[in-house]
This record gives structure tokens, sequence and C-alpha cells, in this order.
């Protein structure tokens, strides 16, 4: 199994990359034990003009064949934490790559999120796609201490 993120932009020195490394690193620890390797993080920038169609071209490359593809989308699902813990447990029992997609500012393109196994949604208001990212990270983290059974998670 692999777990990447694909996302459109650099995430800058600051707050939001140190807590993304963060939860990553504590995901990588968590997770060893449950057959969940470290997460891979890939950035896309589109040097142009910055379309959702040029954005979705460059993140198109990066999503691995055969992975289940996840958009991070307001429109998407809104899943609790432990239903996104089990169906990352699913993936890991199947042996089935997963690539999580985060889009820029303007969101994802429409024939790109038409390509999605599952769309996910933070909550109903929109997040800056850099925050995306620091919540993501933190559910990947959140997911692998339930699994683990960790008293991290209370419902």
């Amino acid at each position: 199994m692999r777990i990447d993120i694909a996302a459109v932009g650099r995430l800058k020195k600051g707050p939001e990359a140190a807590l993304v490394s963060d939860y990553l690193d504590r995901f990588a620890r968590t997770g060893r034990s449950l057959g969940l390797p470290a997460v891979l993080v890939t950035e896309v920038v589109d040097r142009r003009a910055g379309t959702m169609a040029a954005e979705a071209e460059l993140l198109t490359r990066v999503i691995p064949a055969g992975a289940a593809v996840v958009m991070m989308d307001e429109r998407g699902d809104q899943p609790t934490s432990p239903e996104f813990a089990a169906r990352l447990a699913d993936w890991r029992d199947q042996a089935r790559d997963v690539c999580f997609v985060i889009g820029g500012a303007d969101g994802l393109d429409p024939a790109l999120r038409s390509r999605a196994d599952w769309q996910i949604s933070l909550g109903r208001m929109v997040w800056p796609h850099l925050l995306v990212r620091v919540m993501l990270a933190e559910q990947l983290y959140r997911a692998a201490t339930i699994l683990s059974g960790s008293p991290y998670h209370r419902a």
C-alpha cells in the first residue's frame, strides 16, 4: 500500500507546514505497526495561468496508476473520523494505494473530480487549500490512532 497527497501549490515554511509535518510524522510512527506506510506529499505548481484545467493536468500526472482517488471537495461526503479510519483500513487490507487530491484556491476541475472514488468535505464551510492539508494530515493521524485503539480520539 502507498498513501499519497497530491496538492496544488507549495507549502512555505510557516505554521501550516509545521503542522502538516508534525501530523504526518505522528501518522508514520503510529501507522507503521498497523501496516500503514508513511505519506508521500507531492506538490504541483502551474506557472502559467493557474486555471483549474491546468492544475488538473498536473495533478493527473502525479496520481499513481490504480490508486483509489480521494478528492478533497466541499461538495463531498462528510464522514466521521471512525468512518474515515475504517475506509483507510479497508484500503490497507486490500493493499490498495490511495491518493488524496487537494486542488488550488478555485477548487478542482469537474473533469478531474469525476475520476474520484470518493469525495470528502471537511465541513460545509469552504477552507483555504493550505489549511485543508493540515486538516487532512490530522485526520490521517487520528485514523491511525483510532485503528490502534489509542485514546487520542474521543467520540
